[in-house]
């Protein structure tokens, strides 16, 4: 259980080199904006660190594929929400979703760019952003900026540090990922009350 995350690490390397990556990474980065709970950047990190020379490409890609799950998941809050609000609640993101009512009704297209270059869950303020019929045309470009500073920094620093930081991250990626554990779940109870 504690080596979870240097075998996570290991098999990312392995998928990251594979001739079908960049297609698992928009897979991914689309699905992660509106309904599946893995972010890409654990696709993007080793993927930016197998080849530096690719990494704003890789970027890019989890960028718009991110904004575009974004907006499926603007489309299912607004014709949907009625639909989808019992199943977030059921799984436990009920104080979430409030809070991004809260934060839309307080500071609209802030929150989504906000959230989009936050660990928070991305897809609840999504949705959230459709179900309450947030302006489109903000949203996408809210999320353009968010997502994409997001990544595009996430891609620049592995990238950067290429081959000089791959035993060090390989040497503390458990206490990292542990770490981030740790994080997410501060920020959920900070979320909840």
């Amino acid at each position: 259980m504690t080596r979870l995350f240097s075998r996570l690490y290991l098999r990312m390397l392995q998928w990251a080199a594979h001739r079908h990556a960049p297609r698992y990474l928009a897979v991914l980065s689309f699905a992660e904006s509106s309904f599946f709970p893995i972010p890409p950047d654990v696709m993007l990190m080793p993927m930016a660190l197998a080849q530096p020379r690719r990494a704003m490409r890789f970027a890019m890609i989890t960028t718009v594929a991110s904004v575009l799950g974004g907006v499926l998941g603007y489309v299912i809050g607004f014709f949907a929400m009625e639909l989808v609000e019992p199943l977030i609640v059921a799984a436990g993101q009920e104080t979430a979703l409030v809070t991004a009512r809260e934060w839309f009704t307080t500071w609209g297209f802030w929150v989504v760019l906000l959230a989009g270059f936050s660990p928070v869950p991305y897809k609840i303020f999504t949705i959230a952003a459709g179900g309450l019929a947030l302006a489109l045309l903000p949203f996408v470009l809210a999320s353009l900026v968010g997502r994409g500073a997001r990544f595009f920094l996430v891609a620049a620093v592995v990238a950067w540090g290429g081959p000089r930081i791959e035993p060090w991250i390989r040497r503390y990626v458990d206490i990292l990922g542990w770490l981030g554990v740790i994080l997410l779940v501060l920020l959920y109870l900070f979320f909840i009350h």
